[in-house]
């Protein structure tokens, strides 16, 4: 007991870069089924984007995963503190630094990924052609997607009106559109299939 007592209360070198990659990998669990989505995308798998596809489809599934992240980087640091001897009062104290990286570098890696990553990756993917001597006109959509991580799948279903030329997300959740009004409307674009799941207004 006393032996115990002992290790909780020194000082033990703290394992900093344990932290950060824990944070790291458990900042990117809530979003690996979307930037698994953009990669199947990319290369044209279609029968995995279709799987992928249903998965997102789930309400709330990303919340869940972030819920996951942080259940993880939770169970990570006890399991730390119970190796090192130092799950107790003063073992936590003494290592508030790695706790605080952990959970920091997990927080951290999920806003990266929030509004930098996901946004971009989206626009990216979605492989926009405009023809110049054809007339374009402008939309703007608002979509309750439950995350940014999201964009990509409903890029990737408004490509699939012949009648829409151009599609770039905007952060949070704004998909500016520019279409062909002879081959589409904006009453035909909104009811797409996938809107029945995330509900879009036009703007």
């Amino acid at each position: 007991m006393k032996s115990k007592e002992k290790n909780c209360c020194t000082e033990i070198k703290n394992n900093s870069n344990k932290g950060i990659l824990s944070g790291i990998i458990y900042g990117l669990v809530p979003h690996t089924f979307c930037i698994a989505f953009i990669l199947f995308s990319i290369i044209g798998a279609v029968a995995a984007t279709a799987f992928l596809k249903k998965i997102l489809l789930i309400p709330y599934f990303s919340y869940f995963l972030i819920f996951i992240s942080l259940l993880l980087a939770t169970a990570s640091s006890v399991i730390y503190l119970k190796k090192t001897e130092c799950l107790c009062a003063s073992g936590i104290k003494n290592k508030w630094k790695y706790i605080t990286t952990l959970f920091s570098t997990t927080i951290l890696i999920n806003l990266l990924m929030f509004f930098v990553v996901l946004p971009t990756l989206a626009n990216i993917n979605s492989e926009n052609t405009v023809n110049q001597n054809e007339y374009l006109a402008d939309l703007s959509i608002n979509v309750q997607i439950p995350c940014t991580g999201h964009a990509s799948l409903i890029i990737d279903e408004l490509k699939k009106d012949s009648g829409v030329s151009f599609v770039k997300f905007r952060i949070p959740d704004i998909f500016e559109i520019k279409y062909n009004p002879n081959k589409t409307s904006p009453e035909k674009i909104v009811s797409l299939e996938i809107f029945k799941t995330y509900k879009a207004t036009i703007q």
